[in-house]
């Protein structure tokens, strides 16, 4: 018996159809372990309010259950395998397979131990388990301890107690309202509003180009003097070196007025007001000249400076000259002592000086970068040495000035190379309405008679004409072709057509302010028209 008993030993050791009974377990077997205790035991390490008990008793329950799972489905070490265990349905892993490599055996029936596809793995990158712990867990007593949550529970309990039970939004107060004049960028993408009428036509055709270029030969070159005017009666009077040049626009007919004799220099020229024939010169001789244009007639000379006369304006029977030596002298041409004010305005020359249309103030801008406001009132003397404003905003000489004539008590300036820019005023109050950079040297401002713009004519450095849309002072159009400065503006007595005159030795006419023809309206005659009718008989 003994040999067969060690034969039975030798057959059990060499038999490879059975379990392995040493070593560690196989991995179906730890997947099964991990499976029953693991999730279980890792879903309570994050809580700290759970019971300690209650955990130790059912992991104690879970050990007891997985024990039992592993003694159905492992044989004991002490136990050696027959054949008619394996008769029985024991399967055990093949032979020609690692049990690191093999994949996972069907579990015993006997053992009941629940297969791996019948059960159901939530995907936990889609759960909050803090949170769902959180709201199942919590007390309504707000002494107790709160758990620790994520930036969005947080955000989520505070939109839940903020509101009324059972409501998860609620309409708070309105909205602050707008400050007085904000308007809406953002209006135009949503809002189906009709547009007004007034409105729908704003934009229209502005030529680039001239309408007609002239030849201006020997035209001085100098920021300071004025030597182009646009008599309301459509006459052109232009100064050229020391002569003076009228050029009808109607017919297109040119005619000499005067020239000077020997280095004398006319310096500038203005019509009177009113559409009469009486054009001021003004001489580098420091005399004021009055000519009658009908009659090429030389009507008086008139002194008080003792520089150039740079700049002239009319105010009815009254022209006002100023000159470089900084003063301004009002002349009465129908008095013989023309004389009838001098003013010490500016510590230099006086390279601007404008009337306003009501003719109760005068501006004078000069090389000293200051722009004077002088008020007249009416039935006064022209004594007035005072001053109403004396604005010093202008960092450069200040020759760009023009009054608004649809608004009263508004005026333009522009200031030289060194400024660059275009401040309105108003006269009424004495504010800076708006300050715009030109870019370039402001050499002449001229305002429209039939739309909301002015333009303004440039030196250094684009040489150019841009038209400002007022009040906002936006560019409208640029007008180029100049080869140098443009020195001088004037408007046609239609107010459809603008003059330039250029360094360049060329006047260039733009038709940039030309009307609908279903808008043209009758042309009035104004207080001041009217009343110079009878001024041919009233100077001397």
């Amino acid at each position: 018996m003994a040999q067969f008993n060690y034969l039975n030993e030798i057959n059990s050791l060499a038999t490879m159809d059975g379990p392995i009974t040493r070593g560690p377990l196989q991995r179906w077997a730890k997947k099964s372990n991990s499976e029953n205790i693991n999730p279980l035991s890792t879903s309570f390490k994050n809580h700290s309010n759970i019971n300690l008990s209650s955990c130790n008793q059912s992991m104690q329950k879970l050990s007891i259950s997985a024990n039992q799972s592993c003694n159905n489905s492992v044989i004991s070490t002490n136990k050696t395998p027959t054949r008619n265990d394996n008769k029985k349905g024991k399967k055990t892993p093949s032979k020609n397979k690692s049990p690191g490599r093999s994949t996972t055996p069907t579990p015993n029936k006997a053992s009941k131990t629940p297969n791996k596809a019948d059960r159901f793995i939530p995907s936990r990158s889609n759960s909050n388990y803090d949170l769902c712990h959180y709201m199942m867990s919590r007390d309504d007593d707000k002494n107790e301890e709160s758990v620790p949550q994520s930036a969005a529970a947080e955000a989520i309990g505070r939109a839940l107690s903020d509101t009324e039970p059972g409501r998860l939004l609620q309409y708070t107060c309105k909205a602050p309202a707008a400050p007085e004049g904000y308007q809406n960028r953002l209006r135009v993408v949503y809002s189906q509003a009709k547009v007004p009428s007034s409105v729908k036509n704003t934009t229209r055709y502005i030529p680039q180009a001239p309408d007609r270029i002239l030849d201006a030969p020997d035209i001085l070159d100098d920021y300071y003097l004025n030597l182009v005017d646009w008599s309301a009666s459509n006459i052109l009077a232009v100064a050229l070196g020391n002569s003076v040049y009228l050029w009808n626009a109607g017919t297109g007919q040119i005619e000499q007025l005067c020239t000077l004799e020997g280095s004398e220099t006319v310096c500038s020229v203005q019509w009177v007001q009113g559409g009469g024939s009486h054009l001021a010169v003004g001489t580098s001789a420091a005399t004021v000249e009055l000519w009658d244009c009908e009659k090429i007639k030389r009507l008086r000379v008139m002194d008080g400076h003792t520089g150039r006369v740079g700049s002239l304006a009319w105010n009815m029977y009254i022209v006002s000259s100023g000159a470089r030596d900084g003063n301004i002298v009002h002349h009465d041409v129908r008095q013989r002592d023309h004389a009838v004010a001098t003013i010490h305005a500016h510590t230099q020359e006086i390279c601007g000086l404008k009337w306003s249309p009501d003719g109760k103030c005068l501006a004078s801008g000069g090389n000293d970068n200051l722009l004077n406001i002088w008020p007249i009132a009416q039935g006064q003397h022209y004594s007035q040495t005072q001053y109403l404003y004396s604005f010093n905003q202008h960092l450069a000489a200040v020759k760009g000035l023009a009054w608004c004539p649809w608004s009263a008590g508004i005026l333009a300036s522009g200031g030289g190379t060194a400024d660059r820019t275009i401040r309105i005023w108003n006269i009424k109050t004495g504010a800076n309405i708006n300050t715009v950079d030109t870019k370039s040297q402001v050499c002449s401002i001229v305002w429209s008679t039939h739309y909301k713009e002015l333009i303004s004519g440039h030196g250094y450095a684009n040489n150019q004409l841009v038209i400002w849309k007022y009040p906002v002072m936006s560019r409208v159009a640029e007008l180029n072709g100049h080869m140098a400065r443009v020195l001088h503006l004037a408007l046609s007595p239609d107010g459809t057509t603008v003059l330039s005159a250029g360094a360049d030795e060329t006047l260039r006419l733009w038709k940039c302010f030309m009307l609908d023809p279903s808008k043209k309206k009758e042309p009035t005659d104004s207080k001041a028209a009217k009343s110079l009718l009878n001024m041919n008989s009233l100077i001397r």
